[in-house]
């Protein structure tokens, strides 16, 4: 089951990284990320009560941490997505956010079965393999330090994020995600309110691709917070980084970015690494 809750979690974070990452191309990231946020605490208002749970003062400050670290993972990723080249910045993005709760979970004395550590091996060489680009389109875009500085600050944000949240209590229900899209919501609203950074109003379309993020990016966590409490951190983190599958085969889909030799092998392996851990 927690394999299962992974992969989905997986599933809902690259495609709504998908929609997000358009969105920012039209909208100024902040703006887009305070809607995004915002339709996602909405629907967590709706659905936290009946996921029940109890809501401990701890549980509320690991919401804060979680929703502090991931909302600014989630505004420097978006950064990346709109400056960069989408399939290069959501692996790398994922490779560095994959190996902090790994390291984590590791010192915490956790020890994945061997097939399942063969398919965590297995699923960061291909990660590493999605990330490539061939010369002749991704010359520029792999070479962009603001880029890679980017996508790498967005994956230490994003390792935070998903090892902070991973410690709420198993009673919890989604009440510390709820706590974490409030302190992300909030921290955006207050940038945007004093100007630090840019926003204005987004357009009919521009607002769409942000309740879509929004909503998956709810389903994401939850999935996500459900699968840490039913099996290994290393493991579940590993799954849920495959997400930059689906970012990559969409923004080959819609935007036809190409897919180089390496990518294509690193799909692949991502496929087989998932069947794996998961069958372990």
């Amino acid at each position: 089951m927690a394999a299962l809750l992974a992969l989905l979690s997986a599933a809902a974070y690259g495609t709504g990284d998908f929609f997000g990452g358009l969105a920012s191309r039209r909208s100024p990231v902040s703006g887009v990320v305070l809607r995004t946020h915002a339709v996602g605490l909405a629907l967590l208002v709706v659905v936290a009560p009946f996921a029940g749970g109890v809501l401990t003062g701890g549980d509320a400050v690991i919401g804060v941490a979680a929703g502090v670290s991931g909302g600014l993972a989630v505004a420097l990723f978006y950064q990346g997505l709109a400056v960069g080249t989408m399939s290069v910045v959501a692996p790398i993005t994922a490779l560095l956010g994959t190996a902090v709760p790994v390291l984590y979970g590791l010192v915490q004395g956790e020890r994945p079965s061997i097939i399942a550590g063969a398919g965590i091996v297995l699923a960061l060489v291909a990660i590493a393999l999605v990330s490539a680009e061939d010369d002749e389109d991704g010359r520029r875009g792999i070479r962009d330090r603001r880029v890679i500085g980017l996508a790498l600050a967005s994956g230490a944000g994003f390792g935070v994020f998903f090892v902070v949240l991973a410690e709420a209590g198993d009673d919890a229900g989604l009440w510390p995600v709820l706590v974490a899209r409030l302190a992300s919501v909030a921290l955006f609203a207050l940038l945007v309110r004093s100007r630090f950074t840019v926003s204005r109003p987004l357009g009919a379309g521009t607002w769409r691709l942000a309740v879509l993020a929004g909503v998956l990016d709810v389903v994401a966590n939850a999935a996500y917070v459900f699968a840490t409490r039913e099996g290994l951190l290393s493991v579940v983190a590993v799954l849920t980084s495959l997400y930059p599958a689906g970012t990559v085969v969409l923004a080959r889909l819609f935007l036809a970015e190409r897919l180089c030799p390496p990518q294509r092998v690193g799909l692949g392996l991502a496929a087989v690494a998932a069947v794996m851990v998961a069958a372990a």
